[in-house]
């Protein structure tokens, strides 16, 4: 069982569009720099640490190292700290053997084996728990591992790319990171500039992006102007490169050029308050979640108004199912009696369909948020 699981990884091609270098790195200086000093260390097997702004590119960078290294025929594979519970951890780096807990029926491989002659990249690594600290160290020192509940050690060759929005160095001083594993996944950093420091880079990272998505949501979409062009780059985009898709995802869905002219100091008419820190933390999860539920509001807002409040027409839009409509629409608080009131319609005649062939339509797709480009 746990060959066919490593055969399996080993054929997890790394299938993810890259954009050009001069999309991905620009032109600004710092940007230049980094490429110039990663074409240097990328085919010298030492860990990389990369850290950056959410948004800023982080994992498009990592993948871009792995493609360049001598390891660029095995997998690249990826685990991300910030999202797995810290109990499973250790299984889902190291695998288990069968019998290793409640369930464990058969072996399992973690993301370290399947990662063998390729890249592991470890996302949030500040979010990793300081009991678990020792034993990543020791597989930095010797490449060595057990898996739970295995008696045999292991070894494993591959490349380690770790990331974080957090500065690590922080986490050291501030005692929630050790040292000796600081300067063991630091041997070489990045620190990638937020959007609004290279400014000069966003026309190119635009019309880039406009194309992908053009593909993407099978939308053709008109070419931005050099009015547009300078609103994008007099915006700050504290959300970077993701922020700056995510409003021309909804121009390209929407066809709405008035998201284009909003004047950059006007605040958003969903927009979230400000958070302040409690303790020193800023619940990122939960600010990440108001995000999503504030964007998906005003995509389906729009959607509505430009279909005349029809669902299903608008559902047919955001190319979801008409019953995900009204669960969206429920969930980010738009209930349909208001929606027909500000449409200055009765409930009944929002649609030309009677509510039981209404029930009858869609799929069973999801609404899903929208995904990164070149913005990871």
């Amino acid at each position: 069982m746990a060959g066919n699981h490593l055969k399996q990884a080993h054929l997890q091609t790394d299938v993810t569009v890259l954009p050009p270098d001069d999309v991905l790195f620009g032109c600004t200086p710092v940007m230049r720099s980094i490429r110039q000093q990663l074409e240097k260390v990328c085919g010298a097997n030492i860990p990389i640490l990369i850290q950056g702004s959410g948004g800023s590119g982080k994992e498009l960078l990592a993948r871009w190292i792995h493609r360049r290294s001598t390891r660029n025929e095995g997998p690249f594979i990826k685990l991300n700290f910030a999202a797995i519970p810290g109990s499973l951890i250790e299984s889902e780096l190291f695998g288990y053997e069968a019998g290793a807990f409640t369930g464990a029926n058969s072996a399992r491989i973690g993301r370290v084996e399947m990662a063998q002659g390729g890249t592991l990249f470890l996302d949030q690594i500040t979010d990793l728990d300081p009991s678990f600290q020792a034993k990543l160290l020791q597989l930095l020192q010797d490449g060595r591992f057990m898996r739970l509940g295995g008696q045999e050690e292991r070894r494993v060759e591959t490349r380690i790319v770790c990331a974080s929005t957090q500065r690590l160095d922080e986490a050291v001083r501030a005692g929630r990171f050790r040292q000796d594993l600081y300067y063991r996944v630091n041997v070489f950093e990045v620190d990638l500039p937020p959007l609004s420091a290279r400014k000069e880079d966003i026309p190119a990272i635009a019309n880039y992006l406009l194309n992908q998505l053009s593909i993407r949501f099978q939308r053709e979409a008109s070419v931005l102007e050099a009015s547009k062009m300078r609103h994008l780059q007099s915006r700050d985009w504290p959300g970077n490169i993701r922020e700056m898709e995510n409003w021309l995802s909804r121009y390209v869905l929407l066809g709405e050029e008035e998201l284009l002219q909003e004047a950059p100091g006007r605040k958003h008419a969903h927009s979230l308050p400000p958070v302040e820190a409690t303790e020193g933390s800023i619940p990122l999860k939960r600010i990440a979640r108001q995000a999503r539920r504030a964007m998906s509001r005003e995509l389906i807002l729009k959607a509505l108004q430009a279909n005349r409040w029809n669902r299903r027409k608008a559902a047919k839009d955001l190319k979801i199912s008409y019953r995900t409509l009204l669960y969206e629409i429920r969930e980010v608080g738009l209930p349909s009696k208001r929606l027909a009131k500000q449409a200055g319609q009765s409930p009944q005649n929002q649609s030309s369909s009677s509510p039981a062939a209404e029930q009858k339509s869609g799929d069973s797709s999801e609404l899903k948020p929208i995904t990164p480009g070149i913005n990871a």
